[in-house]
């Protein structure tokens, strides 16, 4: 056996010789943030020892540390193993509180018929209706107290909306990291990481207790007592959904991939452990497929996408990319794998969307740039819309090619200004963004595969619908993260085809603003479910050109 020692945390660990240093800190409790799940990929795990302590540690994880930093002592905890007693002196924190989270989305005129309803006897008694049923009773008149919560469960982020069902106003709403973004970034891992009962109990109660702190929150600042909350709309992918509901992710996993929770479905408050009124429900939106799940439920009805006329495609960028096509109110949808490169994570200086974070790069015509940050801090590191932004315009000034290599610092066709910033990093092409931010070689090419991943799913969905680029009418591009998008820099990179070009509309958050829809009106919960019935989905995996349409859509 060895100790591990974490002084920061003023926490011994007593592990098995070879243990590594995020698994001994799992086991004491101590959160150290592995968005790749031990996959040693991000780079975001990085832990300083006593100098002296790295001779008693093995695969130290160099590949994502500077020089400096190793003789320094630090090592990725994921990856080093300890052989001795070792001592943790801090752990690099990567988590920022002034996250930028986008709440809002697109809706329409919601028309207030809501599944939960209140009815006083006249006397001294008020009934609460769930769909009909009596759910329970209260003392005296509550009916005007009649209260609901949204939750967008994001792999990323959590967004939560307090709303008054008596009305349909939203009163109050708070954003939140994921935490379970700092044990698992991407939905595959958190799979592989909740397959068994401690790692589906551990992901469980982080959202729970999160959600429960934000329902405090939204509580608290409109002055509403939780016991008047009786209903909360859980909508997010079919992961996440799982994930809330307690409900083991494994066979999303594996083939056939095959979903355990089908939504369109209620489960006690009491019963998850929801903060709210003691006979409260949590409703959970219907299930299109494993990986299309309730927040496109929630998108296409924020949307009304099955009442578009002509040509839409609907597409949610974010870890995950979703996407739905609308040709006169059929729907065929699909989703790809683009990982967590558009979050900022896997990127050398990468980021999430906080303080600091570069949200904007432009290239002027005297080859000039501007940047902006977050907040106009010093820059920080680089979030997503940053990171398609500077790739955008790299490909678009000709620094980067079409394959996505770095051309030649003596290419005297570029100007003076922008040849000056391409450098090297550990012997590899980079370019300088700003003052201490480069994006790497290996940045690009994260990019080229996550928008890879997102071009060819909707290449399927327009031949797989005989629909020619020109023919779509309306691009609709939705999620927290795509609403911080610009057009040209998704048409620059490629993700979006040069035909969508002034065809694009950025809706913002409509996974919340369907589930408003859920909640404020119960007749749309069997709309939906009739309609998801009738959606043909499209597994890539099982097309025997997807590898060739994937190598194709790489270039920019």
């Amino acid at each position: 056996m060895v100790r591990v020692n974490f002084i920061s945390e003023g926490v011994i660990a007593e592990v098995e010789k070879g243990t590594t240093i995020l698994q001994a800190a799992r086991s004491a409790g101590v959160l150290i943030e592995s968005p790749c799940n031990s996959a040693g990929i991000c780079g975001k795990c990085k832990v300083k020892l006593n100098p002296g302590d790295l001779q008693f540690i093995l695969n130290p994880g160099k590949h994502h540390l500077t020089g400096k930093e190793v003789s320094e002592g630090y090592v990725l905890a994921c990856q080093a193993e300890a052989v001795g007693d070792i001592e943790v002196v801090s752990i690099v924190k990567n988590r920022n509180k002034t996250l930028k989270i986008l709440s809002d989305g697109q809706s329409f005129a919601i028309k207030l018929n809501s599944y939960i309803k209140k009815y006083y006897d006249g006397k001294s008694a008020t009934l609460v209706m769930g769909g009909g049923d009596v759910l329970g009773k209260e003392s005296g008149n509550t009916e005007e107290l009649n209260f609901g919560v949204v939750v967008d469960i994001g792999t990323t982020t959590l967004v939560s909306s307090l709303v008054d069902i008596a009305s349909g106003r939203e009163i109050a709403s708070v954003s939140s990291l994921n935490p379970q973004s700092l044990l698992a970034q991407d939905v595959l891992s958190r799979i592989k990481y909740a397959s068994d009962k401690q790692g589906l109990q551990t992901m469980f109660t982080d959202i729970l207790k999160e959600i429960n702190r934000m329902i405090r929150e939204i509580s608290k600042e409109a002055g509403v007592n939780r016991k008047n909350i009786y209903e909360v709309v859980f909508s997010g992918n079919t992961t996440m959904i799982h994930l809330a509901a307690n409900v083991n992710p494994y066979s999303l996993g594996k083939y056939p991939y095959t979903p355990e929770l089908r939504g369109g479905c209620h489960k006690s408050s009491a019963e998850l452990g929801v903060e709210i009124a003691d006979f409260g429900l949590v409703y959970f939106p219907p299930i299109i497929s494993s990986y299309v799940g309730p927040d496109i439920t929630s998108g296409v009805l924020a949307s009304r996408l099955h009442d578009q006329k002509g040509v839409t495609l609907f597409v949610d960028i974010g870890t995950n990319g979703e996407m739905v096509l609308s040709s006169d109110g059929l729907l065929t949808a699909t989703s790809t794998a683009a990982g967590p490169a558009f979050e900022g994570m896997n990127i050398t200086c990468g980021m999430r969307a906080a303080l600091g974070a570069i949200e904007y790069f432009e290239i002027n015509e005297d080859a000039g740039i501007e940047v902006r940050t977050i907040g106009g801090a010093k820059a920080a590191g680089i979030c997503g819309s940053g990171l398609l932004d500077i790739v955008g315009e790299l490909v678009d000034h000709g620094i980067v090619s079409k394959n996505g290599k770095f051309v030649s610092p003596d290419d005297n066709s570029l100007p003076g200004t922008l040849r000056s910033r391409l450098t090297k990093l550990d012997g590899k092409p980079a370019f300088v963004v700003a003052e201490g931010i480069l994006i790497t070689q290996k940045d690009i090419r994260q990019v080229q595969l996550a928008k890879g991943a997102v071009r060819s799913g909707i290449e399927f969905l327009l031949t797989s619908n005989g629909v020619t680029a020109d023919a779509v009418d309306k691009v609709l591009i939705a999620g927290s993260f795509g609403f911080h998008l610009r057009a040209k820099s998704l048409i620059n990179i490629g993700l979006l085809l040069k035909e969508f070009e002034s065809k694009v509309e950025f809706v913002g958050n409509t996974s919340k603003a369907g589930g408003k829809a859920f909640l404020l009106n119960g007749l749309y919960r069997l709309e939906m479910q009739n309609l998801v019935r009738k959606i043909k989905v499209i597994e890539l995996s099982n097309h025997i050109d997807f590898d060739k349409i994937f190598v194709a859509s790489l270039a920019f």
